[in-house]
């Protein structure tokens, strides 16, 4: 058993009652939160504590991500521009299929460290590129390679889940995987609508194997309320459900959801650019629904959820802001806070999983720690609201130590025992194997999308000639369109 004290760092426990702690220690022994010292106090430890000096920092909850792709983080930034009809075309459609079982081993394992650097202790791994046993166990031995705490979501976007469900070797890993001490277990498919209902069969083995279902729901056009009513028509929407986005349901939907206990995972950065609706947060205030965040794949955007508490934060209020000014008025108090979405990226995670065990900082709770320091940033001072620091000052590089079940897996901001070099031998190979597969016209096409023509109006104010057409070839020749 192994003891680390976190000392005289600004403690957010986010026990229930949001205590924050000034100067203060945080006791860790073997897998456990052992205690969290009062403002000043010095907690005693035993001979070869390892103490780390949080003097200036922020120690509090380790973060979870509750939808994640992490197979398609080989391909990062790839998809900058595209909308999400171009990310189902290119994964759905065409060149999901060409993945194979190394290639998501080597996107699991490369999302699965990126998660620690960014103080994300807890990943949902949303694996729906899993077409075969084989792909599933590569997934699963990424993720035994590091050691974070992740939850194994399976699922093959190749088939329809009453298709996978019933392979029996995918019902024997399932079953194999379900009692696994290290690593959680979901099934990741989503309700089209269609009224014949055939991802019932998936919905049966999920409770038969006793197994959470996570599912992306209210996505512009390709989920939406028909799903939803099925799924409680039925009897399948229970507190462990997680629906991620649901982004464009109506009210009954969320009446549904908020009434059989599940959560919403919201993906801002995701929502905003890709299409899948506007960002649900002020919806889900109304219906009292629990949140959790996520960053949908690095294939867009970065692992870091201090991004995405920022803009989940920008988009609610923008939104709030936008119904005010359109009625004429004027908001002058934020209903959504930095206390909030902090709480969303460490409380909501751990409720949405059922893990009371996780999520706050309280004596019997496991040790996921992270110590938020940075003494080589002036970012980092001065430090009078935590809250707001966590939220909208802080970021990645700022992680200086996280600790996951007890263990230090970075500390002085460097990741512990990590092989970055192999790593990137592996995604190397990966990205090399794609771009063969594709070949070099598909793979740039793929990753540099037609612009749309656009339209610059007329300008009444110029002195010179001013013409519409005259501006669009002039903008066409600058930017090669």
């Amino acid at each position: 058993m192994t003891t680390v004290l976190l000392r005289g760092g600004t403690v957010l426990t986010m026990d229930d009652q949001h205590t924050v702690v000034t100067d203060g220690d945080v006791l860790v022994d073997g897998d456990r939160i052992a205690a969290v010292g009062q403002p000043g106090q010095r907690l005693d430890v035993p001979e070869g504590t390892q103490v780390v000096d949080a003097s200036g920092g922020i120690v509090m909850p380790g973060l979870i991500d509750t939808h994640r792709h992490m197979w398609q983080t080989a391909m990062r930034a790839y998809g900058a521009d595209w909308t999400l009809t171009q990310y189902f075309v290119w994964y759905y459609l065409e060149h999901g299929k060409i993945f194979r079982p190394e290639d998501i081993h080597a996107g699991n394992l490369t999302s699965a460290w990126e998660s620690l650097e960014a103080g994300v202790t807890t990943t949902v791994d949303w694996s729906h590129g899993l077409q075969s046993v084989e792909h599933a166990e590569a997934a699963v031995d990424a993720l035994r390679a590091v050691p974070g705490r992740f939850v194994l979501a399976y699922g093959n976007i190749q088939a329809g889940p009453w298709e996978w469900t019933a392979d029996p070797s995918v019902r024997a890993f399932l079953e194999r995987l379900r009692d696994d001490a290290q690593l959680g277990l979901q099934l990741a498919f989503d309700v089209t609508g269609d009224p014949a209902f055939p991802e019932r069969a998936a919905f049966e083995v999920a409770r038969e194997l006793g197994l959470g279902v996570t599912t992306h729901a209210g996505v512009w056009g390709a989920t939406n309320d028909n799903g939803i009513k099925l799924m409680h028509e039925n009897g399948f929407m229970t507190p462990q459900n997680i629906y991620v986005h649901a982004a464009t349901l109506t009210t009954d939907s969320y009446q549904r959801i908020a009434a059989t206990g599940g959560s919403i995972s919201v993906s801002t950065e995701s929502e905003q650019s890709a299409g899948q609706g506007y960002p649900p947060t002020w919806q889900v205030r109304r219906h009292n629904i629990p949140v959790s965040l996520s960053m949908d794949t690095s294939v867009w955007w970065s692992g870091d959820l201090f991004s995405a508490m920022r803009t989940t934060l920008g988009a609610d209020r923008a939104r709030e802001h936008l119904e005010a000014h359109m009625k004429g008025e004027t908001v002058t108090h934020s209903h959504l806070r930095a206390e909030h979405v902090v709480d969303w990226a460490t409380r909501g995670g751990a409720r949405a999983l059922g893990r009371d065990d996780l999520g706050s900082l309280e004596p019997g709770k496991k040790a996921d720690v992270i110590l938020i320091k940075n003494d080589a940033s002036p970012v980092s001072f001065p430090l009078i609201n935590p809250y707001g620091q966590v939220a909208f000052q802080a970021q990645r590089g700022d992680v200086h130590t996280v600790i996951v079940d007890g263990r230090v897996v970075k500390h002085n901001h460097q990741l512990v025992d990590c092989d970055l070099s192999a790593v990137r031998r592996e995604v190397e190979a990966t990205v090399d194997h794609l771009r063969s597969a594709l070949g070099e016209e598909a793979w740039q096409s793929g990753m540099n999308p037609e612009l749309p023509e656009g339209e610059v109006l007329d300008n009444p104010y110029q002195y010179t000639a001013y013409k519409s057409d005259s501006t669009r070839e002039a903008r066409g020749t600058i930017f090669g369109e």
